[in-house]
């Protein structure tokens, strides 16, 4: 029976695997968990400077009469 999830295969060397699995024993869950759940949390942080790239680009091309303040925004 194939597996439910997709899987990948990934090669360590061995402080980063002893680090992992430091991890792992220290919040009681599997390495297969503890390695999602680190990508799962590299993938956010890439995402976030992803859009602070894009907002960095944004707020370069902003005229000063575009700009709203705190109470324009909120009311």
């Amino acid at each position: 029976m194939p597996a439910k999830n997709p899987r990948i295969n990934v090669v360590l060397d061995p402080p980063l695997y002893k680090n992992v699995q430091f991890l792992a024993e220290k919040d009681g869950v599997s390495l297969s968990t503890k390695v999602r759940d680190l990508l799962k949390d590299a993938m956010e942080i890439q995402e976030d400077i992803y859009l602070a790239d894009i907002a960095e680009e944004r707020e370069k091309s902003l005229g000063v009469n575009e700009i709203l303040t705190h109470e324009d925004t909120w009311s």
